[in-house]
């Protein structure tokens, strides 16, 4: 067969990518054009990406049964099943403050067990984080043995789709564990951690655990955690919990957009990284964020559930895939404006606009992360990641600028050494405006709870040499994918 590859279709392609260059800029609201070079570093290899990254993170109560005797996660809600696997949502923590607070709240039975792990069978996550109570408020309870007997039953029927199991949630935090019968500082609840782990490894003895589930403003708490269980052969991940800007509830929304889009939350990533990231991986261990997103009040009314949030969220997470951890799940409170996941007006399961963030870097990380760099500095509000995978590289731009003087980038993505015809798909919303709730596409595409997203690639012909030359309007994100260079 005739080698397709011509000169002339060369030629054709790239008037073909010229042109929609140009309509892009004609239609584009911003007042310039800044010319930006994310330059590849091929040979920067960093940390894997693993298969089970991006995940959800419910509370225990979500396992419980409704009014109507339904289940949340059951094998028959197929629009919240159509969700996850359009979201690519591959792993599932639940427990939250509802796993043992109020101390009344009914502890899941085995047919809520069988639902939720049916239900993520059927929505293809592959693990799952399952919380046990710790919290005591009477040795009458028996909660280590009841903790036990639940890890057993699980782990007969559904070891193959168990992550670790969790003790408790946020033991740190006084208004809960004021209750409690024994913890009162950090060496009474490890000491108590420790009984309740051994009691489920004397009937599991492969069992393996995930903690301490700390909040974000006690870090002294992950560390000491860290280092106290560093060589017990127990951890599957410590796990802290970590909500960018606060309470969030008094913010007005402008405000709240501005914080999410701006640098300075990028700072706040590397503080934590520098006292939380830093020891843990330092003790051997890697780390998990089981509970993120943007304000613990269940976010900022009119910010959060707009489309800066999922410009943030698809930074948030290129940023710490890059710093090593080993998955983020972003904490859903039924229903409040940070969900990923929510109802819309007509009580049907829709995605917020942050899960076209997930989305979006669900498409860009599958592989190892590659360090990049963005030229000339501090001229835009853009940050860039790379990912190589096994045959292609993704990497993505991501334009926060926003408001009356925002700017496109023209990119030019040098160094990858491919020749080869790249793809882009596009994250975006009409006119730039952040402040959407509706509207937003990924690929062209929305993302439903009844069909499969049917977002699409477009061609990206080679610039010159090796470089490839993109359109990113404010308030944007593009996804490239190129070819790896053949040996």
């Amino acid at each position: 067969m005739k080698n397709q590859n011509t000169p002339h279709c060369h030629k054709l392609a790239r008037l073909l990518a010229i042109l929609i260059f140009v309509f892009c800029l004609s239609s584009s609201r911003v007042v310039a054009q800044t010319p930006v070079t994310v330059k590849l570093h091929p040979h920067s290899r960093g940390t894997a990406i693993p298969p089970d990254f991006l995940g959800l993170s419910f509370g225990m109560r979500t396992l419980l049964p409704d009014s109507s005797e339904g289940h949340l996660f059951s094998p028959t809600n197929h629009p919240l099943i159509t969700l996850f696997q359009n979201l690519e949502l591959k792993h599932l923590r639940v427990g939250g403050t509802t796993v043992e607070s109020p101390t009344d709240i009914p502890i899941p039975d085995h047919h809520d067990i069988d639902n939720l792990f049916a239900f993520a069978r059927a929505a293809e996550v592959d693990k799952i984080i399952y919380s046990l109570r710790l919290l005591e408020t009477n040795t009458t309870q028996h909660y280590p043995e009841t903790d036990a007997a639940i890890a057993q039953y699980i782990w007969a029927h559904y070891r193959s789709q168990l992550d670790s199991f969790a003790l408790g949630n946020e033991p740190d935090l006084r208004r809960v564990y004021l209750h409690d019968i024994v913890i009162t500082n950090f060496a009474t609840y490890l000491r108590e951690w420790r009984q309740f782990a051994s009691t489920i490894t004397n009937v599991v003895p492969e069992a393996g655990f995930a903690g301490p589930d700390a909040a974000s403003a006690n870090i002294s708490w992950t560390t000491a955690f860290s280092h106290a269980q560093k060589k017990s052969g127990l951890i599957r991940a410590v796990t802290e919990h970590f909500y960018v800007g606060g309470a969030g509830r008094d913010l007005a929304p402008q405000k709240a957009i501005d914080d999410m889009l701006s640098t300075n939350w990028t700072g706040t990533n590397q503080r934590l990284y520098d006292k939380m990231a830093k020891p843990v991986l330092a003790d051997g261990l890697t780390y998990r964020f089981t509970e993120a997103n943007d304000h613990y009040s269940g976010g900022a009314h009119d910010a959060s559930d707009t489309f800066a949030g999922a410009l943030w969220a698809l930074d948030f997470l290129h940023w710490w895939a890059a710093h090593g951890t080993r998955g983020v799940n972003f904490h859903n409170t039924t229903w409040v404006p940070n969900d990923v996941i929510t109802r819309d007006p007509d009580k049907k399961f829709a995605t917020n606009p942050k899960g076209y963030g997930l989305k979006a870097f669900a498409l860009g990380s599958h592989g190892v992360t590659e360090r990049v760099t963005v030229s000339p500095k501090s001229k835009l509000n853009l940050t860039a990641y790379a990912v190589r995978g096994v045959e292609e590289r993704f990497v993505t731009i991501i334009n926060k600028e926003h408001g009356l003087n925002a700017r496109a980038a023209t990119v030019t993505i040098s160094g990858s050494k491919s020749a080869e015809p790249a793809s882009v798909i596009y994250l975006s919303v009409p006119n730039s405006d952040v402040a959407a709730k509706t509207g937003m596409t990924l690929g062209g595409a929305s993302i439903g709870s009844d069909i499969p997203w049917s977002g699409q690639w477009q061609s990206l012909p080679v610039a010159k040499a090796d470089s490839y030359m993109v359109l990113v309007p404010a308030a944007s994100a593009a996804i490239v994918r190129i070819p790896l260079p053949k040996n």
